[in-house]
């Protein structure tokens, strides 16, 4: 199959999955705007979770799948808030707290964290409780202090303080703000089979990267439309990126480079990898 129709696929299991998640809810602005967070998107990590599963024969990851969506769809609520970017627009449509208002805006979100956990934690995620309880613990480590939030709150010092960030500073900060997130859906298949997370934790990495690279080349290159988001606010901000410090070309160069380390650490799975091998090239070639 390709890759676009393997993605498309995941979107679908996926988006059917909230589905059947929320329809037991209860029908509040809460719970509405909760379901309206975590619509659309590429599922890129939803579709990580479910590949690499899918490579080490585990039947079925779409816990695990909902979990990440659903941290990845609480950071954007909370990123576009007014207090961190002030954004009006998420995927072609108004943000959270423009269609309800912050305060749902910010539940909205912290429901969605709570749900990725108890998603980990259902019975329904894996028969074995330890399996469980590493997945949790380790999306708790990526999605908090010491990975995608640390990452937001570096992001928004260097914007007060002034001193613009190095290359080495941006990597890292990055690496914690986008990387977390995706490294733990590259390896949430392996710890799901019990293997060796390894191979895909170095692969998702840099892909994790990549990503953020390709989207510091968005902000500069892409259309706002076609985003369904705003463009070119990095450089209105005078905030340093990849490509602030690396030029256009430097950070086409770098995020290729990327790519590559990410599919040769895919070496020993052979042709069962291409799906994520592919995912890879798409994070760097997409246009949204």
């Amino acid at each position: 199959m390709a890759f676009e129709d393997d993605l498309a696929a995941a979107q679908e299991r996926i988006e059917a999955g909230f589905d059947r998640l929320f329809a037991a809810h209860p029908h509040t602005d809460l719970h509405a705007a909760m379901r309206y967070a975590v619509s659309g998107g590429k599922r890129l990590r939803g579709y990580l979770v479910l590949e690499g599963a899918r490579l080490h024969g585990v039947p079925d990851a779409l816990n695990a799948a909902l979990a990440i969506e659903a941290v990845h769809a609480y950071s954007l609520v909370h990123d576009d808030l007014p207090a961190m970017d002030d954004d009006d627009t998420r995927r072609g449509q108004p943000t959270v707290h423009r269609k309800w208002d912050d305060a749902t805006a910010i539940l909205a979100g912290d429901a969605l964290q709570s749900l990725a956990f108890e998603l980990c934690l259902a019975p329904g995620c894996h028969p074995d409780a330890e399996v469980r309880g590493d997945l949790a613990f380790t999306l708790a480590q990526a999605s908090g202090a010491q990975g995608m939030v640390l990452g937001q709150a570096l992001d928004i010092a260097a914007e007060t303080s002034n001193k613009p960030l190095d290359l080495e500073a941006i990597t890292r900060l990055q690496a914690a703000k986008t990387g977390a997130l995706i490294t733990w859906a590259g390896e949430a298949g392996a710890r799901l089979a019990r293997a060796d997370p390894v191979p895909l934790r170095t692969y998702a990495n840099a892909l994790g990267l990549a990503f953020q690279i390709a989207d510091d080349l968005l902000d500069v290159e892409g259309d706002a439309a076609e985003m369904g988001k705003a463009a070119r606010k990095d450089e209105a901000a005078n905030k340093a990126t990849f490509v602030s410090l690396l030029g256009v070309d430097g950070a086409k160069r770098r995020a290729s480079d990327l790519v590559d380390t990410a599919c040769a650490a895919l070496s020993g799975f052979g042709e069962d990898a291409e799906g994520l091998k592919q995912a890879a090239r798409f994070a760097i070639a997409r246009r949204t």
